[in-house]
């Protein structure tokens, strides 16, 4: 049975935050907002709650979930090595609404499907978002919608598309973008942005001192 928590009042949304972190913990799927839009979300270690997750979405494997983060310095035990560029620009845009696509630390025990070794991290800002992730770690976080169908941008839409396959709906409001995150990929030689978003392409292009062109070109 899924549940439904009020997270604009101090008391719904403490006993909420407890819940979904219950849940996580306990390989369940939570719904939480972010500052881009409505995450479905899990432990990222726990790899059957992960692959609980791609089935509630309709996914294959071939689309990895991302992971978010509560911190800065979650990411250095996360990623083989933290490049200048990706220092660079989490110090300018988390919490926000930039995804980075990152070597992954090869030592790291989860599965989010067809990685081919890489990871893409985000920090998200969004103050319930933040003391869930907290509490529970990284946690495997993908839009809120089922594969095809729009992502939610509000608990209703989530639990329309998701109902019953999510223990928790934790509802902060509408989500304030309303647009999903920029996702730059720093995997390769070059950056580049493989999905234009909440963050503007020439503003990246300007934390990393590089012509827009040079971003967009594939």
């Amino acid at each position: 049975m899924s549940t439904v928590f009020d997270c604009g009042e101090t008391d719904t949304r403490a006993a909420g935050i407890r819940a979904a972190v219950g849940a996580a913990k306990a390989g369940r799927l939570v719904v939480l907002p972010t500052d881009t839009l409505y995450g479905i979300g899990c432990d990222a270690f726990d790899s059957d709650a992960v692959a609980a997750l791609l089935a509630a979405k309709g996914r294959g494997r071939d689309m990895p979930v991302p992971v978010l983060v509560g911190s800065w310095h979650t990411i250095d035990g996360l990623v083989l090595s933290v490049s200048t560029a990706a220092r660079d620009l989490v110090e300018a845009f988390w919490p926000g609404g930039l995804s980075l696509v990152v070597a992954q630390a090869p030592s790291l025990a989860w599965d989010l499907g067809d990685t081919d070794g890489t990871v893409m991290l985000r920090m998200p800002l969004h103050p319930v978002a933040i003391e869930l992730l907290r509490e529970v770690g990284p946690m495997a976080v993908s839009s809120a919608n089922v594969s095809a169908r729009p992502p939610a941008t509000t608990v209703d839409e989530a639990r329309d598309q998701l109902g019953e396959s999510v223990s928790v709906y934790l509802d902060g409001g509408p989500a304030a973008a309303a647009q999903a995150s920029t996702i730059v990929d720093l995997s390769g030689v070059t950056p580049r942005i493989l999905r234009a978003g909440a963050v503007s392409t020439e503003a990246i292009a300007e934390v990393l001192d590089v012509d827009v062109d040079t971003l967009t070109s594939h």
